[in-house]
């Protein structure tokens, strides 16, 4: 006789204590569950669900079915009312689904009670972009990062199943008689935290380091920020030639890349292309963000990418702000300037010019990129004045490529090198001085 449906999940919730339980695996099918305040609209309803469809499937999860509750707030037991969670409870039955995704954060005691309820794996919003980070960060700190934040979410979670609540650990090699194993899985997670801990901070050292060479840099930094999946790779493989990894996804990008590509006139600057922001990010994932925030913090312009194309820009503009408010910047500290683009023009009908200032362009179809170059000139450059500047002929080789044949006003060859009128920012004027030229103002 062949096993029940509702036997089966009873089985996957046994089969971990750890935190697997805590996790997708890229094969399951779900039910996604989701509480909004009566007064939210449909278009807002189907903004929510859609994101939290996109991140199930960027997760590898099939989704096969949405339930949605309108109450003024969540249920303080089950999130959702009784009558809902028996309707989840035999809609998933019916569909044969193997996890409930809820598009919230739940506290351990809801997230417990659902689970008994269901009879399957319950996950929440913050649980699956952690797990999506889990799956595609490429850095060894970023994977040190994402693994802590899950264990710290983990930890108050951790709960046993039957017999593991009673289940004595005496003997050898355990850490005494009476404990249970819940008790020796909370040791083991406590454990691996502190370990987690000590390697960051090393990480973090290192870091530093790699931060203050870039900031002894006269090439100016450049950080491209925006909501995921906003087009930011795109954008940096159309500005400087480079080979980002583009996707279709939310968190495709989920390690900064530093690329250096022309900004015209012989000048040059270096682009980063960074984490991109969500609605709602897990706190315990900020960190995960370090590089992120350091490369948009320390930049000389910020370069904040829209998705023109969505229906809901405005507030992902929100978010995106909001996030750099308090989890970026210092408190009254300076911050570097910021300029929009409207990416994704070629899937616009109208373009929101008229509501935000900002540089329109499709990075697909690099259109607009020769304008955002420019206008990125223009911020990075306001300070230039005009020098008479002699170059000694041991600086005058690379100096030359680069700057005096496309931006030299005058040019004169002396018997003591290259002497030229040319119009230079105060960074290109140290780097000047730096290889012997004299410069004196006009």
């Amino acid at each position: 006789m062949n096993e029940s449906r509702s036997d089966r999940p009873v089985k996957r919730l046994v089969e971990d204590r750890l935190g697997a339980r805590a996790r997708v695996y890229g094969e399951e099918r779900a039910v996604l569950v989701a509480v909004l305040a009566p007064g939210v609209s449909d278009a807002d309803e189907e903004t929510a669900l859609g994101e939290l469809t996109a991140l199930a499937e960027t997760a590898g999860i099939e989704v096969l079915a949405t339930v949605v509750q309108r109450r003024p707030r969540p249920h303080p037991a089950t999130f959702i009312g009784r009558g809902k969670v028996e309707e989840v409870r035999c809609g998933a039955d019916q569909v044969e689904a193997d996890v409930i995704i809820v598009d919230d954060e739940l506290r351990p005691a809801q997230a417990r009670n659902l689970e008994e309820a269901l009879g399957r794996k319950v996950i929440d919003r913050n649980q699956l972009i952690m797990d999506i980070f889990a799956q595609r960060a490429q850095s060894k700190e970023a994977r040190l990062q994402v693994e802590l934040a899950q264990l710290r979410y983990l930890l108050p979670r951790l709960r046993g199943w039957g017999m593991a609540l009673t289940r004595t650990g005496g003997g050898i090699g355990t850490r005494g008689p009476g404990e249970t194993q819940l008790e020796l899985d909370r040791y083991k997670v406590r454990r691996r935290i502190h370990s987690l801990e000590k390697r960051l901070k090393s990480a973090e050292g290192e870091r530093s380091i790699r931060r203050k060479k870039r900031q002894r840099s006269d090439v100016p930094q450049v950080a491209l920020v925006g909501y995921t999946n906003s087009g930011k790779s795109t954008l940096l493989n159309a500005l400087c030639r480079a080979d980002a990894t583009v996707e279709d996804k939310l968190f495709a990008t989920l390690d900064t890349l530093v690329r250096r590509g022309s900004i015209g006139e012989g000048r040059f600057a270096t682009f980063a292309d960074t984490v991109g922001f969500i609605d709602r990010l897990p706190h315990q994932l900020i960190p995960a963000f370090a590089a992120t925030l350091e490369a948009a913090a320390g930049a000389d312009l910020v370069l904040h990418v829209i998705d023109a194309s969505r229906a809901d820009w405005e507030a992902e503009y929100r978010v995106v702000l909001s996030t750099l408010e308090h989890e970026v910047f210092d408190a009254g500290g300076e911050r570097p300037p910021m300029l929009s683009v409207l990416n994704k023009i070629d899937a616009c009908s109208e373009l929101p010019i008229d509501m935000i200032d900002g540089v329109p362009v499709s990075a697909l179809e690099a259109r607009g990129i020769d304008a955002l170059r420019q206008r990125i000139a223009a911020f990075l450059f306001s300070d230039e004045r005009s020098y008479d500047v002699s170059i000694p002929f041991s600086a005058v080789g690379a100096f030359y490529a680069q700057v005096v044949r496309e931006r030299a006003i005058a040019v004169e060859h002396a018997e003591d090198g290259l002497h030229v009128r040319l119009a230079l920012s105060e960074s290109e004027a140290r780097a000047l001085r730096r290889i012997g030229a004299t410069l004196s103002p006009v």
